[in-house]
């Protein structure tokens, strides 16, 4: 997919979430642990951008 120009782009250093190279799904890159990236926050949330550059 990244020789087509698709890419995700997330806040922050680290990477949540990465692009299957087969099938384009979108999937976790890791294990995310709530607890750990959130603690006292009620909402966690993640955000991530799916960039598509040229022709598919």
């Amino acid at each position: 997919l990244q020789d087509h120009g698709v890419r995700l782009v997330s806040e922050g250093r680290t990477q949540y979430f990465s692009l299957h190279g087969k099938t384009g799904h979108l999937v976790t890159a890791e294990r995310i642990d709530r607890e750990q990236l959130c603690r006292l926050v009620e909402k966690c949330v993640l955000r991530c951008e799916v960039i598509v550059e040229g022709e598919m």
